[in-house]
């Protein structure tokens, strides 16, 4: 996925949030499986982000093509902890937030803050 409109229409759908990332899964209406990764400032500098989409894109090439739903976007959005967790259990972590994914069990919708608290 490279198109804006595709991660906004992502962020529609079901959300499963782990230590590491968040999984964002949306139907794509037949498009096959199709990933994207999103990685803010917020994380790190630009080698430490570079890094992290890097190992997202390798668990998702392993884990996509048996664990992932079919004809959806799946979208992981990096946590800052993302760089300093071992391979193995972000491993584990996909392979969770997939299964939930795949049974619908989702994270309930975040709660947007009120106006006097915004950071």
């Amino acid at each position: 996925m490279r198109r804006r409109a595709d991660f906004l229409a992502a962020n529609r759908g079901l959300r499963v949030a782990r230590p590491g990332f968040v999984l964002l899964a949306n139907a794509n209406a037949s498009q096959g499986k199709r990933y994207g990764i999103t990685v803010t400032k917020k994380v790190g500098n630009s080698v430490v982000r570079n890094r992290i989409k890097r190992r997202f894109r390798e668990l998702l090439r392993e884990a996509l093509p048996d664990l992932g739903l079919p004809d959806y976007d799946h979208v992981l959005i990096a946590r800052d902890r993302a760089i300093e967790r071992d391979f193995g259990k972000l491993r584990e972590e996909l392979a969770q937030a997939l299964d939930r994914a795949a049974a619908g069990k989702g994270d309930p919708p975040r709660r947007r803050p009120s106006k006097g608290n915004r950071k």
